[in-house]
């Protein structure tokens, strides 16, 4: 192969990584039926201690910040995540009630991404996960229920998001990114998940990372831009944002941003 064809060929190979690695297409929600079905009946709780006292452990609050002690996590309870995860794996979510199973595809989802930070660490963003030519592992199969193996992306746009239709969920399920909404540092349970939501939700829209203002011009989460089908119109996205804002905005000159640097605490 001839050094100009070699030369033709990485130039080629770059633009690929650069599209991959600024180009962010967030998938629609497509609902998988299967996953539809609940025992309303069943008052039975999930036990997510385990989560729980592992969030205990690592997260820690800096300014508007939630942030993850990736780096201290000891031999111990990276053995404790992969066992709660195999807990959840065994179980049989359509034989709980609604509310039970939000809470444990949401706690379900925050798990696997810790897990995957962890098991790669030290690296600078989630983003440098997934293949060469991938922008994060949002595709890659990372777990087996009721025999069915699930992604990232499936637990949220073909589960949360197309059976719960609450733009909320927004809030609840962390990318392990610095301009993601906090990883929250209780596990979610079918009594408190909506208390959570909308306490996230306040979070996330008083914070710089969801709505910064300087003099007349809005940023954004990119989140807004993203998934704009889930909050509709402007008037629509304004009158949600405006719910939770301790100062009410006005939206106008509007853009987006987003930080994908590791939610890690140093």
């Amino acid at each position: 192969m001839t050094a100009r064809v070699l030369s033709s060929v990485r130039v080629f190979l770059i633009a690929l990584i650069a599209i991959s690695t600024t180009a962010f297409a967030a998938p629609k929600a497509e609902l998988w039926p299967y996953w539809q079905q609940s025992n309303e009946a069943n008052t039975l709780p999930i036990n997510h201690q385990i989560w729980q006292d592992l969030l205990n452990r690592y997260l820690s609050q800096q300014d508007s910040q939630t942030l993850v002690n990736y780096r201290n996590f000891s031999d111990d309870d990276k053995w404790q995540l992969d066992r709660y995860l195999r807990d959840m794996s065994k179980l049989n979510p359509l034989e709980y009630r609604k509310a039970e199973q939000f809470a444990y595809w949401v706690n379900l989802y925050n798990a696997l991404t810790v897990k995957l930070i962890v098991d790669n660490y030290p690296l600078k963003s989630i983003t440098k996960l997934g293949g060469v030519f991938s922008f994060g592992p949002w595709n890659d199969d990372v777990v087996t229920i009721n025999g069915k193996t699930l992604t990232l992306n499936d637990i949220e746009h073909r589960i949360l998001r197309p059976i719960w239709q609450d733009n909320r969920i927004h809030y609840a399920v962390n990318c392990a990114s610095l301009g993601c909404p906090n990883l929250q540092p209780h596990a979610f349970t079918a009594s408190n998940s909506d208390h959570l939501l909308n306490l996230a939700a306040k979070q996330f829209i008083n914070s710089a990372k969801g709505v910064e203002v300087q003099a007349n011009e809005v940023t954004l989460s990119s989140i807004y831009d993203w998934y704009a089908s889930d909050f509709g119109n402007e008037s629509q996205l304004e009158q949600h944002l405006n719910q939770y804002r301790t100062t009410p905005i006005k939206l106008q000159n509007v853009d987006y941003d987003y930080d994908w640097a590791l939610n890690e605490a140093k």
